[in-house]
C-alpha cells in the first residue's frame, strides 16, 4: 500500500501549517528530509529537499504503528504556513518513491480500515469538523468517544447469547429442555429492543440539532414580524414598511441560540386577501407554521384569537412593546425590548428537546436500528408461541445482529 501524504491544516496563509505522511515507508521517506526524533518525541530540524536546498525549519513528529490516527507509521512536519513553503513540501514528497498525494478522505478510510475508527465514529468525526454549534459539537463527540459503538457491543453481546439458548435446544433437541429457556430469550430481546427503542426517540431530536431547528414567526400583517426578526438576527433581512402584506415569501436567517442552530422564519401576514401573490405567501406561511418546531405568534391584544391552533410549545407575544404604556410583557423589533426575553424562551423550549444521551445521528443509522427493531419484535412474537419455534427465532435474531453489525 501506498505512503500517502497531505497537508492536514487548512489551506491558506498561517502561522503554522502540519504536513502529515501516513504508511508503512514514513519513516524511511521522511528520514530523506531530515534525522527524526524518537518516536513519540518532538524534534525541531531543518527540512532539506532532494537537491539539498533548505525547504523550512519546523517541529518533527513520529507516531509508531497503531499509536496514530490511521493506525500506521506516521511522520508530521510542523512547518511556517506560507503558502510557498507548504508547497515547496508537499512538491518534495511528491517526489518520493511510493508516495503519493492522499485522496480526499483517505487518512480517515485508514483509520477505519485499520479498526482506529468504526463507521459511527468516521460519521461523527465529519460532524464535529462541520459543527458551527456548541451543541452539535457535544453530540458529535458523544458518539466520536465510543459511545454508540458501546452500546452496540452491548446489544450485540445480549442478542448473541440469547442466540445460543435457542441454537443449543435445536441441537439437543431429543433432550429435556429448561422450561425457563424461552423467559430468558425474551427477557434478553426486550432489554436490547428497549435500549433501541429509547436511542431512536431521542434520535429524531438529535438530527435537528446537525440540521438546525425552525422557528416560524406568526402574525396578522403589518403586526411587526419584519422588524422582530431583524432584531433577533441583527441585521436588515427583511424589509420593513407601514404597508400590510409587505412580506410575500417565507425569510429564513440561521442563527446560533445558545449553542443550538436555529432558522427563523419570516412569514406573510395571515390574512384574506384578493392578492394572487400574497396568497402564495400566506399559504407558504401556512406550510411553515406546520413544520416548524417552535411558533411564535405576534398578536395585536392581549387574548386575541389566533390564526392557527396553538401547540404546547408555542410562544404568544403582545407586539410593539415601545408604544405600550402598560406592565403587560411585550416585544418589540423597533427597540429590542422583550427580544432577549423571548429568545430564552425558545431556547428554554428546545434545550429540553435536545437529548443528553446516546443518540444515533445519521440517517443509515436510524434505517438500520428501525429494521433492527422490527426483527426484534417478531423474535419476541416466536418466543410466546407454543411451541417455540427455534429456527425461526433464531433466524430472526441473526437478521437483526446483521443490521446492528
Amino acid at each position: 500500500m501506498d505512503t500517502i501524504f497531505a497537508q492536514a491544516t487548512a489551506t491558506g496563509r498561517a502561522g503554522v501549517s502540519v504536513v502529515r505522511l501516513s504508511g508503512r515507508q514514513a519513516f524511511d521517506i521522511a528520514n530523506n528530509f531530515c534525522k527524526l526524533p524518537a518516536v513519540g518525541r518532538m524534534g525541531l530540524r531543518a527540512l532539506l529537499g532532494c537537491d539539498g536546498a533548505l525547504i523550512d525549519h519546523g517541529l518533527v513528529l513520529c507516531f509508531e504503528q497503531r499509536a496514530s490516527f490511521t493506525g500506521e507509521r506516521v511522520v508530521e512536519f510542523q512547518v511556517h504556513g506560507g503558502l510557498a513553503t507548504v508547497a515547496k513540501l508537499l512538491a518534495e514528497l511528491s517526489m518520493q518513491d511510493g508516495c503519493r498525494l492522499a485522496e480526499p478522505g483517505e487518512f480517515t478510510r485508514r483509520a477505519l480500515e485499520n479498526g482506529q475508527l468504526d463507521l459511527n465514529q468516521v460519521e461523527a468525526l465529519s460532524d464535529l469538523i462541520d459543527a458551527e454549534t456548541e451543541a452539535q459539537r457535544q453530540q458529535a463527540i458523544r458518539v466520536l468517544d465510543g459511545s454508540f459503538g458501546d452500546a452496540g457491543e452491548q446489544w450485540r453481546g445480549k442478542l448473541l447469547r440469547a442466540a445460543a439458548l435457542l441454537e443449543a435446544s435445536i441441537d439437543f433437541s431429543d433432550e429435556e429442555i429448561p422450561d425457563d429457556l424461552s423467559v430468558e430469550v425474551i427477557k434478553l430481546v426486550e432489554e436490547t429492543r428497549g435500549s433501541i427503542a429509547a436511542i431512536l426517540e431521542r434520535s429524531t431530536m438529535a438530527l435537528k440539532i446537525r440540521t438546525g431547528f425552525t422557528v416560524a414567526i406568526i402574525g396578522a400583517p403589518n403586526v411587526g414580524k419584519s422588524t422582530l426578526l431583524n432584531a433577533i438576527v441583527g441585521r436588515q433581512a427583511a424589509i420593513t414598511s407601514n404597508v400590510a402584506g409587505t412580506t410575500r415569501d417565507v425569510i429564513e436567517c440561521r442563527v446560533d441560540l445558545q449553542g443550538l442552530a436555529v432558522s427563523f422564519f419570516d412569514t406573510a401576514g395571515l390574512r384574506d386577501s384578493e392578492d394572487e401573490i400574497e396568497n402564495l405567501g400566506i399559504s407558504k406561511a401556512y406550510e411553515m407554521a406546520s413544520a416548524a418546531d417552535v411558533r411564535v405568534f405576534l398578536i395585536e391584544e392581549d387574548g386575541a384569537a389566533l390564526p392557527i391552533a396553538r401547540r404546547e410549545e408555542d410562544i404568544v407575544c403582545l407586539n410593539k412593546a415601545d408604544e405600550r404604556q402598560s406592565d403587560v410583557a411585550a416585544v418589540s423589533g423597533k427597540t429590542g425590548e422583550g427580544v432577549s426575553e423571548l429568545l430564552r424562551q425558545i431556547s428554554d423550549r428546545l434545550m429540553v428537546k435536545t437529548p443528553q444521551d446516546v443518540v444515533a445521528i445519521r440517517e443509515r443509522q436510524i434505517t438500520g436500528l428501525r429494521t433492527a427493531e422490527t426483527f426484534l419484535e417478531r423474535v419476541l412474537e416466536l418466543a410466546r408461541a407454543d411451541p417455540l419455534p427455534f429456527e425461526l427465532a433464531s433466524q430472526e435474531l441473526y437478521f437483526a445482529l446483521s443490521e446492528l453489525d
